[in-house]
């Protein structure tokens, strides 16, 4: 079965997004978050804030979908493609 690779794109987009949005705001709110912070290496702009919530977001959306459309490309690749018999 082949992924569809604009959809799964789509999907870990939202889903590494999200999850990013929601781990700096639980982090902000709780004024914790050390360990987060060094994300702003890879994403500039990047901070344990409410703000920094949102960019987070935007970032994670975009890593998450280069890397979902990437990793199913590789795995639609992969299949065996079975011979035509006609």
């Amino acid at each position: 079965m082949q992924l569809n690779a604009k959809r799964f794109a789509l999907a870990s987009g939202v889903l590494w997004g999200l999850a990013l949005f929601v781990i700096t705001l639980v982090a902000a709110s709780r004024g914790v978050g050390e360990h987060i912070r060094h994300l702003n290496t890879v994403y500039p702009g990047y901070a344990v804030s409410y703000f920094g919530s949102a960019i987070g977001f935007v970032y994670g959306f975009l890593t998450g979908a280069i890397a979902g459309f990437l990793f199913s490309v590789v795995y639609n690749g992969s299949l065996k493609q079975e011979p035509d018999e006609g």
